[in-house]
């Protein structure tokens, strides 16, 4: 580029938040001070994309005197790859209201560097709501295994690699779903920066603007003439994502079926749900709602597969998100060396790897506290010495269970406690206050009668009621305290309580009368025998 003549300048704010770049000047620099510096820019002739989410993405319009849209089907496939290279995009990645020969518009053979200059055999005025929708890529993953692998490429007049300019923070797994999004890929798996690659031109790509744009391509700051081996490498899954999760191991379920549908309820069984969770990087499934359903199962996953796409499918159901399976997978953390499973070195699987988690920047113990989506904050491996150990509390203290009586008497023994038919009892579940809210369960034997066992903990405590104490009521009786926190659900469970049974006093006294009764009505023969040999023994002594 030839330098610019020396001349005075005018300096320009933030030019997004107006409409109007001359109310952005705030500075004039006299010419007494003149300057070769100066902006040079490009823009379209005559076509352009609007109402999209990125400059590469929108409805199309083209200029014929004015502004006017290109209507659904007047775009095939080699109109689209021209439109995206005149306007210096990748190539056409999503392509809706197109590929209708009886209303095509342009017939473009595909080396045309401007879709104007491309054949017309006529031309429809439609409204917005009737515009073809298209999106170009501006980023690439090349040199990987699949589409969704690979080293990172953005297009900014050329190809080149990507490197992230980390002003505020290194480039994290949040990074790297951006670009997975960029390329309708699935979820962000890995995502590292390194060396090693052929020496090429690069751009660099600043992290800041990368998680508040929604196209890499619009964060590029400028281009290096000199060649580098410096690149990032990604990884996304190709056909299966979490979306709509409070972090990228939990979600409702979508795979990739020439577009991205959900996976209903039922579909999806225990084994699936572990090759979906290995397939994302994550840890085992903890939570899976709307699955195990037999009868509408559509995975038949043997859970070595690697994919879930890999696993034998039955059939397909479209449903809404409403009706999708969610699912939640652990972080891939684990704690090893410790005197418990609450203790000891921090440990996290990476790219199929554990290796010890050492913590850019200070320790504190919040940061111990936080439990999930850990993954997300990895953004570099090394051989470092250094680790974190920690000593965590079990989640959720263990209820206490206990049995009280309101009419009648309770005996305590040694495996738990005696109660007399016929009595009125409650047993109590409570736990330490800890988190508000949960629910108790109680495990008893009356469970399999259907009654509800299922109470919310009021005061952290809830209280069992049960009449008329009878057979069905002997057994084992167990407290499980349910909570959902942390935008995951936990369970902890008390000892046993033995419950016997005994009969009332009534029953003893009735039943001490019956036996005197019986002893009575057995005395009393005898005793009338006796009395009447005693008097024909005295009549006899008289005679003589």
């Amino acid at each position: 580029m030839e330098p610019y003549a020396r001349f005075g300048l005018w300096d320009l704010k933030d030019t997004a938040a107006t409409s109007a770049v001359r109310d952005c000047v705030y500075d004039s620099f006299s010419s007494s001070s003149p300057s070769s510096s100066g902006l040079e820019v490009k823009c379209s002739d005559s076509v352009r994309l609007v109402s999209g989410p990125s400059l590469c993405s929108g409805s199309v319009q083209i200029w014929d005197q004015s502004w006017t849209w290109v209507c659904e089907g007047a775009l095939d496939q080699q109109g689209a790859e021209v439109l995206c290279r005149e306007l210096g995009c990748g190539a056409p990645s999503l392509l809706q209201g197109a590929l209708s020969p009886l209303k095509q518009t342009f017939h473009c053979e595909g080396h045309e560097s401007a879709l104007m200059d491309c054949p017309r055999s006529g031309s429809e005025t439609c409204s917005s709501g009737a515009a073809v929708n298209l999106t170009c890529s501006d980023v690439r993953l090349v040199g990987g295994a699949s589409r969704c692998a690979g080293t990172v490429e953005v297009r900014n007049t050329e190809w080149g690699r990507m490197w992230p300019i980390d002003f505020s923070g290194p480039w994290f797994l949040e990074h790297t779903a951006v670009v997975c999004r960029n390329l309708d890929c699935g979820s962000a798996v890995y995502g590292e920066k390194r060396d090693g690659f052929p020496l090429s031109p690069w751009w660099r790509v600043s992290t800041d603007c990368v998680m508040m744009k929604s196209a890499v391509r619009e964060c590029v700051l400028e281009s290096y003439s000199s060649p580098s081996s410096s690149g990032l490498e990604v990884k996304c899954s190709d056909s299966v994502r979490l979306v709509s999760g409070p972090s990228l191991c939990s979600g409702s379920v979508q795979i990739w079926d020439q577009s991205w549908t959900w996976v209903c309820e039922g579909a999806l069984d225990q084994q699936g749900a572990e090759v979906l969770c290995r397939e994302l990087g994550c840890g085992a499934p903890s939570l899976l709602q709307g699955a195990l359903s037999p009868l509408k199962q559509t995975f038949h996953c043997e859970g070595h597969e690697s994919a879930l796409m890999d696993c034998p499918r039955s059939g397909s159901e479209t449903c809404s998100s409403g009706a999708a399976v969610n699912l939640t997978c652990s972080e891939p953390l684990r704690l090893v060396g410790g005197a418990s499973r609450c203790a000891g070195t921090v440990e996290m699987k990476h790219r199929g790897e554990w290796r010890r988690m050492g913590p850019y920047g200070p320790w504190l113990l919040e940061h111990t506290a936080a439990r999930f989506a850990v993954r997300e904050c990895v953004y570099d491996s090394s051989s470092s010495s250094s680790g974190v150990e920690v000593v965590c509390s079990d989640l959720l203290n263990r209820p206490v269970i206990s049995l009280s009586v309101s009419d009648g008497v309770s005996e305590p023994r040694p495996q738990g406690v005696r109660v007399l038919l016929g009595s009125k009892f409650s047993v109590k579940c409570s736990v330490e206050p800890q988190y508000p809210g949960g629910s108790f369960q109680l495990l008893s034997p009356t469970a399999p009668l259907g009654q509800n066992h299922t109470l919310p903990a009021v005061n952290h405590s809830a209280h069992f009621l049960f009449s008329d104490t009878g057979p069905a009521h002997k057994g084992n009786y167990t407290c499980v305290y349910h909570l959902h926190v942390f935008n995951h659900s936990f369970s902890s469970q008390s000892p046993r309580l033995q419950l016997s049974l005994g009969a009332p006093d009534s029953d003893l006294i009735i039943r001490v009368l019956l036996i005197l009764l019986l002893k009575l009505l057995y005395i009393l023969p005898m005793f009338y025998y006796y009395c009447k040999v005693r008097a024909r023994g005295g009549a006899r002594e008289t005679t003589l």
